[in-house]
């Protein structure tokens, strides 16, 4: 498995060069005010329950918070991943870093290499992948179909510029 210290970026001029994050829309501030949001409204619809002696219900309404807290953590994680790509006319790298830190490195000829795209009448861009030589590679998967379709358009301009070979001018 590649390291940190192996992924190096091309040193020919860059054509392209872009980094793909999953999008969050709430701030870890805005998470914090929507829990003890949401912890009051279930303290406030607990509170008839246990005062008619069914205090179960305010174990549930917990049990919900908790749940709550649980999903946007593992939310919030998984926003740590991130997709590198840096294309020259001799070289396209791409660096996968997931969500725990993993980090994984591919190498193509842009001569060589095609994006492939899973296309949906109703949804749009489904998939996206890089395929050369009989490799396949998946890639901007955490990506809506809209913006899918966008950086597939911008790098497909930017392989089909690095076809055209360097320009000398």
């Amino acid at each position: 498995m590649p390291t940190a210290e192996s992924a190096t970026l091309p040193s020919d001029p860059a054509l392209f060069a872009t980094r793909l994050q999953p999008h969050r829309s709430l701030r870890a501030a805005h998470f914090r005010l929507l829990l003890m949001a949401f912890l009051a409204a279930n303290i406030i619809t607990s509170l008839p329950f246990i005062f008619l002696g069914a205090w179960p219900v305010a174990g549930f309404c917990g049990l919900d918070v908790a749940l709550l807290y649980v999903a946007f953590k593992a939310n919030f994680r998984a926003a740590r991943a991130y997709e590198d790509f840096a294309l020259t006319p001799f070289d396209l790298l791409v660096v996968k870093v997931s969500a725990a830190g993993e980090r994984a490195e591919w190498r193509f000829n842009p001569a060589f290499v095609r994006l492939e795209r899973e296309e949906h009448e109703e949804f749009g861009t489904l998939r996206l992948a890089l395929v050369s030589r009989g490799m396949s590679l998946e890639v901007a998967d955490f990506l809506g179909p809209g913006e899918k379709a966008n950086f597939a358009g911008a790098l497909s301009r930017a392989l089909a510029e690095a076809r055209r070979g360097p320009r000398y001018s």
